[in-house]
């Protein structure tokens, strides 16, 4: 009795600081998280109050970059942009990115004669060229759905691992079946040879072109064995017919060992189950057959806007675009903005104390 009555005391102190260590662990932790968001905040007021000072500095710069943008694009002569969309067969998607940057290279050394005779134009053509663009036509709808699918086919242990950002983010953009191909160029001209010689050096490329002719007969000989065995299924169901018109004349159901509606649902008819197989026969002929349609083109030329082009009065920054004129005044106002904040950090570093121990 005295050794338990001895160690209630000591279970209740073990308890006591096991409840003391929780409630430190909680308090520090809210402290921390309070600590995150004062300093969000005070970051936050710092940043309103630096652009609050220098506000006249910034909209001054901000005044001068859309002059610049404007007088810019008045007096530059303006970009025009022809586009093509196309659906990939094969996995042409590397062939294609890899010949779009070789016709960049052509043009960045101005080997105007070898890119014209690339793309059946002439030299003087091709110098009015700008650049060549592709990238793929995908939505974030489309991403979220192409993930789901894969995870699907995942065991659980390794979808638990795979996160959707990771997965876009290791996509390569070729990879996708539907592109688009972009061409500027210094003059409003028609590119429809240039996009179609663009897809026809790849179509003609001795991989896909095997390639395309190994589908198309495999696919030809699955077809005639399917139509094959849909006569015999259609010749089989005639001979059934007539043997159920002879039963009904003979009256002898015993012996044809044929069934008829209010029997056994487990003996149906011979002919119940040819007409199913009837059905699935040409329901794979008819997938087969678009199957065939969708290979006679290694790539497909969707729909274009290359009838004389459409001006580009667009740039990129920071991977967005934006339009010409007022390009220069966003990049006036990041300039000027981190000009300035580089300047205060400076100051902040010369004025800068370590505390003392």
């Amino acid at each position: 009795m005295s050794k338990a009555k001895n160690s209630n005391p000591s279970e209740e102190v073990d308890l006591g600081q096991l409840f003391k260590m929780i409630g430190s662990a909680f308090t520090r932790l809210y402290k921390f998280i309070g600590s995150t968001f004062n300093h969000f905040f005070l970051a936050f007021v710092w940043l309103i109050l630096f652009v609050k000072k220098r506000i006249i500095i910034l909209s001054v710069a901000g005044f001068f970059g859309l002059m610049a943008g404007i007088v810019l694009d008045m007096s530059i002569a303006p970009t025009y942009k022809s586009t093509l969309s196309v659906k990939q067969n094969y996995e042409t998607g590397e062939n294609l990115y890899e010949s779009i940057n070789y016709y960049n290279g052509l043009l960045k050394d101005k080997d105007y004669k070898i890119l014209g005779g690339l793309l059946g134009v002439t030299e003087t053509a091709t110098q009015d060229i700008v650049g060549f663009e592709i990238e793929p036509i995908i939505t974030d709808n489309e991403y979220l759905v192409m993930f789901n699918k894969y995870i699907r086919d995942l065991d659980s242990l390794a979808a638990s691992k795979i996160e959707y950002k990771e997965y876009v983010n290791n996509i390569r953009e070729y990879k996708h079946s539907y592109q688009q191909i972009s061409i500027k160029s210094k003059t409003r001209a028609d590119f429809k040879g240039v996009f179609t010689n663009i897809i026809n050096n790849i179509e003609t490329n001795s991989f896909f072109v095997n390639e395309q002719a190994k589908d198309i007969l495999e696919l030809q000989q699955t077809k005639q064995a399917l139509e094959t065995s849909l006569a015999q299924s259609d010749s089989l169901q005639q001979t059934y017919k007539r043997v159920l018109e002879s039963s009904k004349d003979s009256q002898s159901d015993a012996e044809i060992g044929i069934t008829f509606e209010g029997t056994n649902e487990s003996e149906k008819t011979k002919e119940f189950e040819l007409y199913i197989n009837d059905i699935e026969l040409r329901e794979r002929i008819v997938k087969i057959q678009r199957e065939l349609k969708d290979k006679e083109n290694i790539i497909d030329m969707i729909s274009s806007k290359q009838d004389n082009g459409f001006e580009d009065d667009t740039k990129e920054f920071l991977g967005v675009d934006i339009p010409f004129k007022l390009f220069y005044m966003v990049l006036a106002l990041t300039v000027v903005f981190v000009v300035m904040l580089g300047k205060e950090f400076l100051t902040f570093l010369e004025n800068y104390k370590p505390a003392k121990n």
